[in-house]
């Protein structure tokens, strides 16, 4: 029993804070959309694919972080690990894919993917800007 109350918990924190990075993602992400397709985008569509573009992510730093050991500070360690880069690049190209296939303009015509690796790129940054500065 004490298993699945724990199961349960890990999966509703994993939800609330994938939910709470998804929202900082598509506050920076839809501005860039919006900067670089010249036209307003659907911005509810930016923040569902930031949250399963933020869902895998956490996950994958998850799983990264408990095969390296590194699940308690400091972080530098596996900030500097190939298998986080790695992980990385990974995240990186399915977020973009995830935000070029479900993102529409106003006009219902897709963004292009260029603006999608833009956006992609702009998040990422900023992430891992916020990721070095507290490790």
């Amino acid at each position: 029993m004490q298993t699945l109350l724990t199961l349960l918990s890990t999966l509703l924190w994993w939800v609330l804070y994938g939910s709470i990075v998804a929202l900082f993602g598509s506050l920076i992400a839809w501005p860039v959309l919006r900067w670089s397709e010249r036209a307003n985008v659907v911005f509810n569509r930016v923040y569902l694919a930031c949250l399963l573009w933020s869902l895998l992510g956490l996950l994958l730093v998850g799983l990264v972080a408990a095969h390296e050991g590194h699940v308690r500070p400091p972080y530098g360690p596996l900030l500097a690990s190939l298998p986080l880069r790695l992980a990385l690049v990974i995240d990186m190209i399915a977020g973009a894919l995830l935000l070029w296939r479900l993102t529409p303009r106003v006009d219902a015509r897709r963004i292009r993917p260029t603006s999608a690796c833009m956006a992609m790129a702009a998040v990422t940054a900023v992430a891992f800007g916020i990721a070095t500065s507290l490790a």
